[in-house]
């Protein structure tokens, strides 16, 4: 089998849990990993004999005084690659962009950029057929992918009329919360609806979603509440079986302890994940309600996970190595230890 080699370009949150699981599949090949940055974050790298490429010169001479071998830079990296996954800080991905055009290299951005940046939006579960053989695509963010997954569930089940959200979202990632973020206070988001809803649309522009936005002191995930209306009368079993059509949605209860987002993360800390990410939307299945034709629930996002087997997905829909999304899926889930 010919394996897709990929370079992951920004080695940060995303960017290194991407490269560990490319390097989990059996038809991708890790070709490197290129950063600014020679400190403890990228020296994890090269702990897992991951080859580093430094993205620009400075980087170099930073990394090489810092005892780090240096595979070559940028430019090298891409000659090897048949696709670059950019996983640096928006606006940053925007600018790389020429770059890949320029060398005909095919790339993945983050939701962090603007949809017209790649003219594709991309959820494994919705679109991933469009995405097939495409020059880039983008990964839509932790918050969308959510959204998409559990809204497209229920449309599949033709119960989806509309969706009314409200996102509590973490003020920053854990790793960085010496340095920023908020506390004691509540931020909401000042514009209605909050960015998330259209995003959503950008992948699948049937739905009809409106979502609103509060940062809150936290680090460990986002926190969601819906309200949905249904096409007809439905029952909560009716609902949950809908929502279980998707393999990337899991459920956990109350009644279990589970009844905050630290009791989930110790929860899959629990489990052995890396870094006890949570790649599955993890929904109260005991909260849910269900009156008459309207729908009621909550859930939880890890917002340094959930993309990760989306960007694996999009690599193979990008390439065509497998055109079949459910198998891409399968074969994704079962690299990462994804079980509903």
């Amino acid at each position: 089998m010919k394996k897709v080699k990929v370079a992951i370009i920004g080695y940060g949150v995303i960017g290194k849990r991407v490269a560990d699981a490319v390097a989990l599949q059996d038809d991708m090949e890790l070709t490197g990993v290129a950063d600014i940055i020679s400190d403890w974050r990228i020296k994890a790298a090269v702990d897992k004999e991951y080859p580093v490429y430094a993205a620009t010169k400075e980087a170099a001479q930073r990394m090489e005084q810092a005892g780090i071998l240096v595979a070559g830079n940028i430019d090298t990296l891409l000659e090897k690659a048949d696709v670059a996954v950019d996983c640096t800080p928006k606006k940053i991905a925007a600018e790389n962009v020429k770059i890949y055009r320029e060398r005909g290299i095919k790339f993945i951005l983050q939701g962090g950029e603007k949809h017209e940046t790649t003219g594709h939006s991309f959820s494994a579960e919705n679109n991933y057929a469009s995405a097939l053989n495409r020059e880039s695509t983008r990964v839509v963010s932790c918050n969308t992918t959510s959204i998409l997954r559990t809204l497209t569930a229920l449309k599949w089940a033709g119960l989806l009329e509309s969706a009314r959200g409200t996102l509590l979202r973490r003020a920053t990632d854990p790793w960085e919360s010496h340095l920023g973020g908020i506390m004691n206070t509540m931020v909401p988001e000042k514009d209605i609806p909050s960015h998330q809803g259209p995003d959503a649309k950008s992948v699948d522009p049937e739905l009809d979603v409106v979502t609103m936005a509060v940062k809150v002191p936290e680090t460990l995930s986002h926190l969601h509440y819906w309200n949905v209306l249904l096409t007809s009368k439905a029952d909560r079993e009716e609902v949950l079986e809908a929502l279980k059509v998707s393999t990337r949605i899991t459920f956990i209860n109350y009644f279990d302890g589970l009844v905050s987002n630290n009791t989930v993360k110790e929860k899959y800390l629990d489990m052995g994940r890396p870094w006890g990410d949570m790649y599955e939307v993890a929904l109260w299945q005991d909260m849910l309600k269900v009156e008459g034709n309207e729908l009621y629930y909550a859930y939880l996002v890890d917002n340094q996970a959930i993309v990760i087997p989306e960007t694996i997905d999009a690599i193979r829909a990008l390439t065509g190595i497998e055109e079949s999304a459910a198998k891409s899926i399968q074969k994704t889930n079962e690299s990462l230890g994804i079980n509903q």
